[in-house]
């Protein structure tokens, strides 16, 4: 069954519907869940969002990841969930983005399971200064198993002012290495993936309209359609 918009979309208008109908959240949540064909909120849950608890504990101080998927299909969310998760362990959690305003970014936090309660505690950055040598700039000092999200790896090296990508993820495998941070990148897939005949993305999938060798990276996270797999690479 396909959900007439993204989880964080629907959560957007249950919360809308509590304020303007005066009734509990968790009632306007049941009734968005019984408009897309479900009994209650819970269940449509289980069955669409996904889970990022199960990748943060798989993850290790110094790991460089990438998050990647065609769009609508729950890469941002799952970095912001990672990012949730770290607080939830009182780690030093981190957003850099180059693709939403911070107004954006907290209603997406928000929009999460306790991520209004929680979502607070993540820094979010989103100056149009973002590189390689400025994430290393502003997280130098941060206590090691940091994690931070970069959104998103294809525009890294946008500005023709910053290094090539292959450069900047070098720097940043380096510094992730000495420093203990988790790093994960939220990553395109070519629209060409939706023309073959597999069930999740692979590292030939992802979108590289500048050289990268992927294999700097040490897991690759994929999804599609509700699927999740998380891989080693290095």
């Amino acid at each position: 069954m396909k959900l007439s918009a993204p989880i964080y979309q629907l959560k957007r208008r249950a919360k809308i519907m509590a304020r303007t109908d005066t009734i509990p959240l968790h009632q306007a949540l049941d009734r968005i869940a019984q408009e897309e064909g479900f009994t209650g909120w819970s269940l449509l849950a289980s069955q669409y969002e996904t889970s990022a608890h199960s990748m943060l504990s798989q993850l290790v101080e110094g790991d460089l990841v990438v998050i990647a998927a065609r769009p609508g299909h729950g890469k941002t969310l799952l970095g912001l969930r990672l990012l949730l998760d770290a607080v939830r362990e009182d780690r030093k959690a981190t957003f850099f983005t180059l693709e939403y305003t911070e107004a954006q970014s907290l209603q997406r936090i928000h929009a999460l399971p306790e991520g209004e309660m929680l979502g607070d505690r993540i820094e979010i950055v989103t100056s149009d200064d973002i590189s390689a040598e400025y994430i290393i700039r502003h997280l130098q000092g941060a206590p090691r198993g940091t994690v931070a999200v970069i959104d998103y790896l294809q525009i890294l090296d946008q500005q023709r002012s910053k290094p090539p990508l292959a450069e900047q993820v070098l720097a940043l495998k380096a510094f992730a290495r000495n420093t203990g941070t988790v790093l994960a990148f939220i990553s395109q897939i070519d629209r060409a993936f939706e023309a073959e005949n597999k069930a999740l993305p692979d590292l030939g999938d992802i979108r590289l309209p500048n050289r990268l060798d992927l294999w700097l990276f040490d897991k690759a996270c994929f999804l599609h359609n509700r699927e999740i797999q998380l891989q080693h690479i290095g």
